[in-house]
């Protein structure tokens, strides 16, 4: 996971100095994610829970100013710091973090759309446009060969969900071309993440243990089955025997790492943004299966992940805030 050193220093002065803008990472669009991912959430539980519609639409928008402060910092960096950009791109792992932007922009098609129709619509046809290449980018460095096995880390499974996320966010689309799209999506992702997923456990199994500041990155496991569930549901309209094995081992592949990540031996940086999302899509999934087939235990369920999830994201945005206010996300 990309991370920055921790500092006591002023305030950041942007591009020279002990600070700069140069040092501002992508994988921050996890934030956004997961804050958007959160904000659906809460948007789901209003009929099931009886919660004030207000508060998942409040978290929407404060997903969206965190887009915008993100994106606006991020094409500073572009702009005077090509070379470090052009870095994380090309980077065998860090790269793999440009997804989050594409899933943000679908995210935050589905956040919007009670608001403008057309905007949203929009925003999700140049959010699929991004993912599609970034998951054909992807599969073309998975068989160019010789990749370091090293290399091979959960952040890898970032744009396969993503093209899954095409589905998750474009059942309702209205375009005459989305259903094609989106079962066109359903079929890639699953297949790629399906792959990844796979090299990676092997990976896990037989190379050396995460880092301590890796270890966030474990949660991204759970996240193919959960965005899984959600992309079969809304593609095919129906909680079925198959989305609920998707959501059933998603919420076990959340049990088996949340030890390993919640540790007090894992220093905070922007990479615990990695967990935001796939605890989101869990929420998200836990919420529609219960709707979907009743009972106490499944909504409790339900709304004892939901409160880890806004618990958890309450946490990372206090900290992420002090470290962008106190210069250790800029020191250099």
């Amino acid at each position: 996971m990309s991370t920055t050193t921790a500092s006591t220093a002023p305030s950041p002065a942007f591009g020279t100095g002990a600070h700069s803008i140069r040092q501002l990472p992508v994988n921050l669009y996890g934030a956004v994610m997961g804050l958007a991912g959160m904000a659906l959430a809460w948007r789901l539980a209003g009929p099931v829970f009886g919660v004030a519609a207000v508060i998942g639409e409040a978290m929407g928008f404060f997903a969206l100013a965190v887009f915008v402060a993100h994106s606006a910092g991020y094409l500073a960096k572009l702009a005077l710091h090509p070379d470090a950009v052009r870095q994380e791109f090309t980077d065998p792992v860090t790269g793999n973090f440009f997804g989050q932007l594409a899933i943000s922009l679908l995210l935050l098609s589905s956040v919007l759309m009670p608001y403008g129709q057309a905007f949203a619509q929009g925003l999700w046809t140049v959010g699929v446009a991004v993912t599609l290449a970034l998951a054909l980018l992807v599969g073309s460095r998975l068989l160019k060969g010789k990749l370091d096995a090293a290399h091979m880390l959960p952040v890898w499974i970032i744009p396969g969900v993503g093209v899954l996320d095409i589905g998750v966010t474009g059942g309702h689309m209205p375009m005459a071309w989305a259903g094609e799209v989106n079962l066109m999506a359903m079929a890639v992702g699953a297949m790629v993440a399906l792959v990844l997923w796979t090299l990676i456990i092997h990976r896990l199994a037989h190379g050396e243990p995460l880092a301590p500041r890796m270890r966030p990155s474990l949660m991204i496991l759970m996240a193919p089955f959960a965005v899984g569930f959600l992309a079969w549901v809304n593609v095919f309209g129906q909680v079925d025997r198959f989305a609920g094995a998707l959501f059933y081992f998603g919420l076990f592949v959340f049990v088996v790492v949340s030890p390993k990540v919640f540790r007090r031996d894992v220093p905070f940086s922007p990479g615990w943004w990695a967990i935001s999302f796939p605890i989101a899509a869990l929420a998200n999934a836990a919420i529609v299966y219960a709707h979907a087939q009743g009972g106490a235990v499944l909504h409790g369920l339900a709304g004892m992940l939901l409160a880890v999830l806004t618990l958890a994201l309450a946490v990372l945005t206090v900290r992420t805030l002090h470290w962008v206010f106190s210069g250790k996300l800029f020191a250099v």
